[in-house]
């Protein structure tokens, strides 16, 4: 075995535990998590839930956050996430049974819209990459690019990109529920902040999951797309 191989396969086996995989999913949502409440939503204890900590930590998958006593922990970086969220996207998919109205409208919620890291994902964040494909506004000839015509509709909305080293300034991330590319990068981290700090969408208690106002369809999104990403009337 060659040492890449090693450094793969010993990477593969970090994630290879249902408790830490769980603890990579949930952090997702971009925040950083205490060590308790990781603890909590995986049903371990609080020395089982630090030991896999530990190894994630060292393994480079999550890195610490120190405030006073208090240890956070949240992924390493935005391509720690879209890998994350690519290879759940690529697991079988299981037919969730949802024995409950909430249930059911949390899982539609969750599939309609939310946060994946920093950018947005599910039929939003598909919706909108189709949309800017349509206009112009990004080109996947080779690989995938921001256009001209992207980078004056950006101005036009007042979007300002975040260019960090290291950082590609858009990359496709394929959707864990459509199976489908939505927009990382740089520039889905600005369109998900643009969008939040409007209000365009808001945050729903509890999870990742976002709701979606009509104000969205200010991205160019197709009037009847927006109306489908509009919650149930149970769910208002």
């Amino acid at each position: 075995m060659t040492a890449e191989g090693e450094e793969l396969a010993g990477w593969a086996r970090m994630l290879a535990d249902g408790t830490r995989a769980t603890v990579c999913l949930a952090l997702l949502d971009g925040r950083a998590w205490t060590a308790s409440e990781l603890a909590r939503l995986a049903k371990v204890s609080r020395p089982t839930i630090s030991e896999h900590l530990n190894q994630l930590v060292s393994g480079g998958l999550l890195t610490e956050v120190r405030q006073g006593r208090h240890r956070y922990v949240k992924l390493a970086g935005p391509d720690t996430a879209e890998l994350l969220e690519g290879l759940a996207a690529l697991t079988p998919r299981r037919t969730e049974v949802a024995n409950s109205l909430a249930a059911v409208s949390k899982r539609d919620a969750f599939a309609r819209a939310r946060t994946c890291y920093d950018h947005l994902a599910g039929k939003l964040g598909v919706a909108l990459a189709d949309a800017m494909t349509e206009r112009g506004l990004i080109d996947w000839s080779d690989g995938i690019a921001l256009t001209a015509e992207g980078q004056a509709w950006l101005e036009d909305l007042g979007i300002e990109l975040e260019v960090r080293r290291g950082r590609p300034a858009l990359r496709s991330c394929l959707d864990v529920t459509e199976r489908r590319p939505h927009l990382a990068g740089a520039v889905g981290a600005a369109l998900c902040k643009h969008a939040l700090r409007h209000d365009w969408v808001t945050h729903i208690p509890g999870g990742r999951a976002l709701k979606v106002t009509g104000s969205v369809q200010a991205f160019g999104l197709p009037v009847r797309v927006v109306k489908e990403l509009q919650p149930g009337p149970r769910e208002t």
